[in-house]
């Protein structure tokens, strides 16, 4: 029997995260968002953080390309922004140019309006499995108290209502 590690792990909790990073082209900045809920903080002497990205991915090339990101956490009231951020790179552009959010005054890399940020510039990075984990020491933080922390659990968004 083969092991279910999708099926299990759909149990586990996790909060929801946009990374933002960039490419600088001949015609301009293009900025690039995706949703991802594999945010780990590492250490926090120095502060480093992870986020493991599909090896084909796209955002993941021009992030170790810049070298620089940012990572928002969402809130119950941007289910919609993950949604349409959790797909291809084509269908996500139009929804990149039309969030709220300015350039980090560290990376550059896009911080939307959301609970908290961070900005990060690359420590390493490992390719794991099917994945590339990359290691980010957090140069900017910001936090703010919104509506309750969005988590993903069994395939699906939910709002965590249980908060302080």
């Amino acid at each position: 029997m083969p092991l279910d590690l999708r099926g299990v792990m759909r149990n586990f909790a996790t909060g929801v995260c946009v990374a933002t990073t960039y490419s600088d082209r001949a015609e301009g900045r293009r900025h690039d968002a995706v949703t991802v809920n594999s945010l780990t903080s590492v250490s926090l002497d120095p502060p480093l953080v992870s986020l493991a990205l599909r090896l084909d991915s796209a955002f993941l090339a021009d992030l170790l390309e810049t070298k620089k990101w940012a990572v928002s956490i969402l809130d119950s009231r941007a289910r919609e922004v993950a949604r349409q951020l959790a797909r291809d790179r084509v269908t996500r552009a139009p929804v990149v140019g039309a969030l709220r959010a300015t350039p980090g005054h560290e990376t550059g890399a896009l911080v939307l309006n959301s609970a908290s940020w961070l900005e990060c510039v690359l420590w390493d990075s490992f390719d794991v499995g099917d994945h590339t984990l990359v290691v980010g020491e957090v140069v900017a933080v910001n936090e703010h108290q919104h509506a309750p922390a969005l988590v993903f659990l069994h395939g699906q968004y939910h709002a965590l209502n249980d908060q302080r």
